[in-house]
């Protein structure tokens, strides 16, 4: 009589027999170079840019039209396999992490901008457009795409519809889902669907603002159309240093409470100024102890008042050096070390795990304060820069993955971070998404009927739940894991926030 194999052979036997058998139904409608199944080819693809959490996928698919991507969605759902989509892989939060027994749907090869209407300001484009490009084609006609996250040159605007993507001009200028009229995908069983409108509102209930921000968990994104807006005659910079924290926080609330909304509002505390200027030069004030970026931008006239009512408001504050770009080149060089804030920081740490809450923007210097305290508590680094302006936090803690303990305590770090920002009146996520990263700390922010609530519309859209499954939506089982690991490391609990 055979003895029973170990559990993680039988394991490892029950994954390669469920890979033979999705492979062999794929490749039935799909090209043989259209799908990759072994190791080398499929590693590549085991993390998107958070990459502390790694799994390599059942098989990658790799369509190239639309029937084909059709084709994988009913095949997956007719064998119950789980479906990630994936775009460039830019993501923060695990949003594209694989699942260990399903396929990865990569977009790369749907980068097409079909359409652009410079008289109406709109431009139709495939999921795999880069955001970049899309201003770059506007260009000529005097236009552009106004989200410009830090990753633009690369992300595509299928990943920023499912994260909701913002940047550093989001303030004046509005989020992902300020920026698109519609979208135009497939659900899970491979049926088309549209959310949204060419025109400025749509019949019936507002799905495309469920859509935008979902995830991936709802629909496969394939076309989208995007508002465009005419660039601005002239943008000017300020660069003010500030030599306290609280100082630069009270700042950014008094520029606001002035009535003026600037084209973008960054910070970033010393720690980041030093990474970024040994980078990208940029001619950072390496002893402030945070700077203030503040953009103005429109035609000269409206530009030179407001960077004067700007300039007076930060002189009021307490900033000890103030300095306004002088033409394009000198504006774009201030912006440069804030649009690197992320490589550089990877030259200074093996890895770095990027939060993302937000909070009001009069606790900004209440949050750094607390997270410096984090830093002594868990022995790791955090550089902190911001969308100060709307109050989003992206404090990045320096670790090293290779480090079973320093993970762990990265982990923890974060975890109080968002549950000190929900305590200060804030929420978990501004414009990364929660993936696997926040999964946790969603049982922090809501109840287990909101949670229920959540997983009510999932599975309107995906009765299986086979679309992106185990992210966003915490289960009951998890929350109650969550508040021990909590209550066993010691991590600040705060007892006014909701619990499951």
């Amino acid at each position: 009589m055979n003895a029973p194999l170990p559990s993680s052979q039988a394991e490892t036997l029950q994954r390669n027999e469920r890979q033979a058998q999705v492979v062999r139904a794929l490749q039935a409608v799909m090209p043989a170079h259209a799908l990759l199944w072994h190791r080398e080819d499929t590693t590549p693809y085991e993390c998107d840019g958070l990459t502390a959490y790694r799994e390599r996928p059942l098989v990658v698919a790799l369509p190239e039209t639309y029937e084909q991507v059709q084709a994988v969605l009913r095949t997956c759902h007719a064998m119950d396999v789980p479906v990630v989509a994936r775009g460039a892989g830019t993501g923060l939060s695990g949003g594209a992490l694989p699942n260990k027994l399903g396929v990865t749907l990569s977009l790369a090869k749907f980068n097409k901008i079909l359409k652009l209407d410079p008289i109406g300001r709109t431009a139709l484009v495939q999921g795999g457009v880069r955001n970049l490009a899309i201003s770059e084609a506007a260009s000529p006609h005097g236009l552009y795409y106004a989200p410009d996250p830090s990753s633009q040159i690369a992300c595509t605007i299928g990943g920023n519809v499912a994260e909701n993507a913002g940047g550093v001009h989001c303030l004046k200028y509005g989020l992902t889902i300020h920026n698109v009229l519609k979208v135009k995908g497939f659900s899970m069983e491979g049926d088309v669907v549209e959310f949204g409108s060419e025109a400025l509102d749509a019949p019936g209930l507002d799905l495309l603002s469920i859509v935008i921000g979902s995830e991936g968990m709802l629909a496969i994104t394939m076309e989208v159309t995007v508002k465009l807006v005419p660039k601005p005659q002239l943008a000017r910079c300020i660069m003010a240093s500030f030599d306290d924290i609280r100082k630069a926080g009270d700042a950014v609330a008094s520029v606001i409470a002035a009535g003026i909304i600037p084209a973008g509002l960054e910070m970033m505390d010393k720690p980041m100024t030093a990474a970024v200027e040994d980078f990208v030069h940029a001619g950072y004030d390496l002893d402030a102890v945070a700077i203030l970026l503040c953009e103005s931008d429109g035609t000269p006239e409206e530009v030179e008042e407001e960077i004067g009512r700007m300039s007076a408001v930060l002189r009021t504050c307490g900033a000890t050096a103030i300095a306004v770009s002088r033409d394009e080149t000198e504006r774009l060089r201030f912006w440069s070390g804030r649009k690197n804030a992320f490589p550089a920081s990877g030259r200074i740490s093996p890895d770095y795990m990027c939060m993302d809450s937000t909070i009001p923007r009069k606790r900004l210097a209440d949050i750094l304060l607390a997270i410096a305290e984090m830093e002594k508590r868990y022995d790791l680094r955090c550089a902190n820069v911001f969308h100060a302006g709307d109050g989003n936090l992206h404090p990045l803690i320096l670790f090293d993955a290779n480090d079973a303990d320093q993970l762990r305590r990265c982990e923890l770090f974060g975890a109080e971070i968002m549950e000190t920002s929900v305590a200060m009146g804030g929420t978990i996520s501004g414009e990364h998404g929660v993936g696997v990263e926040k999964l946790n700390s969603m049982c922090v922010q809501f109840s287990r009927e909101e949670c229920e609530q959540m997983f009510g519309v999932k599975r309107a859209f995906d009765t299986k739940g086979l679309l992106n499954p185990g992210k966003v939506i915490p289960t009951l089982n998890r929350c109650a894991d969550y508040g021990k690991m909590l209550v066993r490391n010691g991590v600040v609990s705060h007892p006014d926030l909701p619990r499951f």
